[in-house]
């Protein structure tokens, strides 16, 4: 998916169906989120955590700030936060820039529970807010929860904003005495993380109790606020009449938490927040999908009807059974993409095997095509072919063979077997060259293409805090042959705002990234890519590629690169190298004179602990600096990913590097599958970045090798088995 600057990406439709009807599976108890964002009481945190795979929005004002935040749990022991504050009786800047816009605030935050309760001890956690930015509400925390019944207890110490009332002496004075004065403001005041203000100051005492009634609907909370609003950022001193916060959480539905408070004796707050688990998320009906081919089951009595047919379906009569040389293989194709969502190239024999090679194109899960396509061989061939097996192929690079026992899923289908005996009747194997009997080869389709409606975003800038743009975008391919092919995007404004974007961001390396006001602004036309491209197995569990032509938005040129991935391996390497040149503002055919060389080498790991893989790349950005990104991630088994990345530099906290010391964001990738009443390969992918910068910025190239062979991982292939069946 192309990149979108400078925060947000992805599809927002998709965000807006997933906040308005996800279900999700909770526990008996729950932990809702504070006025900052993360599991706490009002203004503090406590040391729960949400259960692993909860994503949340909250939007909370508690005057005079307005919190939007968003929240993940990608591991049972860990949180992370992004969050914008509007400071509503601060201006953003001067007014010839940003008018009457009030002042926004960017921050990030992390907490880490230490260990668990137990029958004895406490839950203990520690967190830092507004890690990195301006650290205007930058805190560290350790705080101990304890259950008793219906109530949960907390008790902390905090450093910073949330401890500001500063009750006792620093306890780490001992260790050295630059713990006891908290420097008013750090390394952060440029984006970096505040590390020169950690646990420094003097802390005040943060906790309160949580009482979960007997209504599952109602939760009430009071705290001691560590704040004393007297030393608040940017000098907003607030009156406080006592530190005693109370509140009450209303369970609206499985998905909405509506909260009433009363904090510092003298105001009232509210929060809505909107929240589900990704992890334990299960998609809508497949109502729009074609329903699976009924199979006649040799074993079962012949007046038997097919369990898989819903209420009122009539099951058509499968084909006769034919020997392999009898059967219309062109039909068979044709019924394969149709109802298997497979995009065949051939069909051939090995003996009693009969293999389909072809791109998935419609189901998220391999298991579920692997699934349909049995069926439908079943319908057709006689008991000469006992395998049925689906080779993955995606844009020209076949990447895995999914055999099937054809009998064994036959009894699996009606119920003879369970799931994990079937499971030792399904094998994936590398790719290989062995000889075969070819029965089909499918006629290559020269042109694809369609239409559809976009939408991109970005926001927190001095401008305007959000700026939208809703345009048409038309796309079309052209395949010389199944390894080679010309694709485009072409896209229309239809309605935006980014009019008002007058701002350049502060930078004194070439203006890679930061003239991206330029580029939305200049022409209602433009064509966001347009390229060829080529794709070639070198070797064994080696894949190639190579492309040249409008890459991205803001750059053409050429460059290629190679991947190793071995089959059945928990990593992969690769590297890519590419000479590209600024194109010009009004994404057409024109270039201007800025060009580069650039690329990364990039190592994957995957951990094999809760499915958290690790992405480090070294090399060279498109402003010509050097260095590091590394980027951490946590895939659920339904496909959904949280994760993290940051990149430093050669460039990265110097003086000329600019708005931002570095690169860093946090994102969610939902498979669309989990969203819609129809199957999709597609995905929404969220982040959020603090900050536009040239520093650290890759090329957003269209296509990558490690997600080109995605089908090559296993454990989300063994983790929904069970739609083999579906």
């Amino acid at each position: 998916m192309r990149r979108r600057h400078p925060a947000w990406r992805g599809s927002c439709a998709a965000l807006v169906l997933w906040a308005g009807g996800v279900a999700s599976v909770h526990a008996q108890e729950y932990y809702t989120q504070s006025d900052f964002g993360g599991v706490g009481l009002l203004q503090t945190p406590t040391a729960r955590m949400a259960e692993e795979g909860e994503f949340s929005f909250v939007l909370s004002r508690t005057t005079p700030y307005t919190n939007y935040n968003v929240s993940m749990q990608p591991l049972p022991w860990l949180e992370g936060s992004f969050r914008y504050t509007n400071v509503s009786n601060r201006l953003y800047g001067a007014r010839s820039l940003s008018g009457s816009q009030t002042y926004k605030d960017k921050s990030i935050d992390v907490k880490a529970r230490l260990w668990e309760e137990s029958r004895w001890l406490p839950a203990v956690a520690f967190g830092v807010r507004d890690v990195g930015g301006t650290g205007l509400f930058s805190s560290e925390y350790l705080v101990a929860s304890k259950r008793a019944g219906n109530f949960d207890f907390s008790l902390g110490l905090a450093w910073g904003y949330i401890g500001n009332r500063g009750d006792i002496a620093n306890p780490l004075n001992f260790i050295s005495d630059r713990f006891r004065t908290r420097p008013a403001s750090g390394t952060g005041a440029t984006g970096a993380l505040s590390i020169n203000k950690f646990l420094r100051g003097r802390p005040g005492f943060i906790g309160g109790v949580e009482y979960h009634s007997p209504w599952k609907w109602l939760v009430l909370k009071a705290e001691l606020d560590g704040n004393d609003y007297k030393n608040q950022p940017q000098k907003n001193n607030q009156p406080q009449r006592w530190p005693v916060n109370l509140g009450a959480v209303f369970r609206l539905n499985g998905n909405v938490d509506l909260t009433l408070g009363y904090e510092r004796g003298n105001i009232g707050t509210a929060a809505l927040t909107l929240h589900s688990n990704l992890a334990k998320h299960v998609g809508p009906e497949k109502s729009f999908d074609p329903p699976p081919e009924p199979v006649s089951f040799t074993s079962a009595p012949a007046a038997a009807a097919p369990p898989d047919l819903g209420a009122g379906q009539d099951a058509a009569p499968p084909p006769d059974r034919k020997p392999p040389a009898q059967v219309d293989w062109a039909e068979v194709a044709r019924t394969l993409n149709a109802n298997a969502g497979i995009n065949v190239s051939s069909i051939s024999r090995r003996g009693s095997e009969l293999v389909i090679q072809g791109e998935q194109e419609r189901f998220f899960y391999t298991a579920e095509g692997a699934g349909r396509a049995t069926r439908i061989v079943d319908n057709r061939v006689d008991n000469s072919i006992d395998w049925v097996t689906v080779t993955s192929e995606r844009n020209g690079l076949s990447t895995v063979d999914t055999s099937v026992h054809r009998p064994r899923f036959i009894e699996l289908l009606n119920h003879e077997i369970d799931l994990p005996t079937f499971r030792r009747s399904v094998e994936q194997d590398p790719v290989t060259s062995r000889e075969e009997e070819v029965l089909y080869n499918a006629p290559l389709k020269r042109f694809t293409g369609g239409t559809s409606i976009g939408y991109q975003q970005s926001v927190g800038g001095p401008d305007a805090f959000i700026f939208y743009q809703v345009y048409g975008a038309g796309y079309g391919t052209f395949n010389f042959n199944r390894h080679l092919w010309l694709d485009g995007v072409l896209a229309v404004n239809i309605a935006n705002n980014y009019d008002k974007f007058r701002y350049d961001a502060p930078s004194n390396l070439p203006r890679v990234r930061t003239d991206v006001r330029k580029y939305v602004t200049s022409s209602d036309i433009t064509m966001p890519n347009f390229q060829l491209t080529g794709t070639h197995k070198l070797g064994e569990d080696l894949y190639g590629m190579a492309y040249a032509g409008m890459l991205e938005s803001m750059y053409a040129g050429a460059g290629g690169e190679v991947l190793y991935r071995p089959f059945g391996e928990h990593w992969a390497v690769g590297g890519d190298i590419n000479w590209v040149k600024a194109r010009g503002f009004d994404q057409d055919f024109s270039l201007r004179k800025y060009h580069v060389i650039t690329g990364q080498a990039t190592g994957y790991l995957d951990t094999g602990f809760h499915n958290v893989t690790l992405a480090v790349s070294v090399g060279r950005y498109l402003a010509g600096d050097w260095g590091t990104t590394i980027d951490v991630s946590r895939q659920f088994a339904n496909g959904t990913r949280m994760g993290a990345y940051a990149t430093v530099t050669t460039k990265s906290g110097n003086a000329g590097y600019g708005e931002g010391s570095f690169d860093k964001g946090i994102y969610v990738s939902i498979p669309f599958d989990a969203l819609l009443p129809n199957s999709s390969r597609n995905r929404a992918t969220l982040m959020w970045q603090p900050l536009v910068r040239d520093g650290g910025a890759r090329l957003n190239k269209r296509y990558t090798l490690y997600t080109l062979t995605n089908d090559l991982d296993s454990d989300l292939f063994d983790k929904n088995l069970g739609k083999i069946s579906q």
